[in-house]
């Protein structure tokens, strides 16, 4: 290969951060105007576990709000997509059939980004809707209002609102390698770029220092803020990084089993073996993930650079 080589564009991909709703935040107050919309809705139906209902085939089964009956209720308002509104609704409040249920990771392998992306916000929503039963100032009874975003304390007047976690996710590099690491529960051989939450008082930056520090004893120079992913397992904002760092040998205690520096040739290997697995070798994160799109980021940039001629030099 001669020229030179462009490096890699902004992270893309991964699930849940794509083609997405207008959620409409005006309407969340104007219950008349969702109930309106309520007949000619699609609505999302989840259960218990955070599963969607499903044809049998695996793809969506939303149901016209016509079809349900009654009017929006306890259902989640998400938003407008092409003047038609999105709801998300607990299957206890409606006795529907399920050909099949599907779960997100699952779905987001599968479905268009869009459906995939309203079911990750569904998801999330309802599971926060469901671990939210008290207020956490004075214990009192909650009611949920806007549509479902503010859990109103009946009893000391307080407002609670949907939780994000964030975290960082970083692909952190000496210049020649890629630093990943595994947990015990995971598959065998599957390695992932470090990730982690970030404590209060702490900029991003400061947390990608203090993350890949901690989990491999890796010492970080600087980093660059790359993309996100909203990863709703149950409510985490991934903010995904790429870092230098010093050639430190990676030595693991506690939250890793295993760290270490992996070549470009591994990392290619790797990619190449999707879909035809041997058995051996490293195996990555689903793509389905940002922590995949940030090791084929590096990958790509490892391939540009290596396409890209030596600067001459003056005599």
């Amino acid at each position: 290969m001669t020229g030179h080589a462009s490096l890699p564009g902004p992270l893309s991909g991964f699930a849940f951060a794509g083609d997405t709703l207008d959620r409409a935040d005006a309407l969340r107050d104007d219950a008349e105007a969702l109930a309106r919309l309520w007949p000619s809705a699609r609505v999302m139906i989840l259960d218990e576990e955070g599963r969607a209902l499903a044809q049998a085939d695996g793809t969506l089964l939303a149901f016209e709000g016509a079809s349900l009956g009654g009017g929006p209720g306890a259902s989640l308002f998400l938003g407008r997509r092409d003047d038609v509104a999105w709801f998300a609704a607990h299957a206890r409040h409606h006795a529907v059939q399920a050909p099949a249920w599907l779960d997100l990771r699952r779905a987001a392998a599968t479905w268009p980004s869009f459906e995939s992306g309203v079911f990750a916000m569904a998801r999330a929503l309802l599971h926060w809707q469901s671990s939210t039963r008290f207020c956490s100032v004075c214990g009192g009874d909650i009611t949920f209002r806007r549509a479902g975003y503010t859990a109103h304390c009946t009893q000391c007047g307080k407002d609670h609102y949907p939780r994000v976690d964030p975290a960082v996710i970083v692909a952190v590099s000496d210049g020649e390698r890629l630093l990943l690491g595994r947990q015990a529960s995971w598959p065998p051989r599957r390695y992932s770029v470090v990730a982690g939450f970030v404590e209060p008082g702490e900029t991003l930056e400061q947390t990608v220092v203090r993350e890949v520090l901690e989990e491999t004893q890796v010492r970080v120079r600087g980093c660059r803020y790359l993309g996100a992913q909203p990863w709703p397992f149950p409510g985490a904002l991934m903010l995904g990084f790429c870092a230098d760092a010093e050639p430190d040998v990676p030595q693991v205690d506690g939250e890793l089993e295993d760290a270490r520096w992996f070549t470009f040739k591994e990392i290619d290997a790797a990619l190449a073996r999707e879909g035809s697995d041997d058995g051996e070798g490293l195996l990555l994160s689903p793509s389905i993930s940002i922590a995949r799109a940030l090791i084929e980021h590096w990958h790509a940039g490892m391939r540009a650079r290596s396409a890209c001629p030596p600067a001459e030099t003056g005599r």
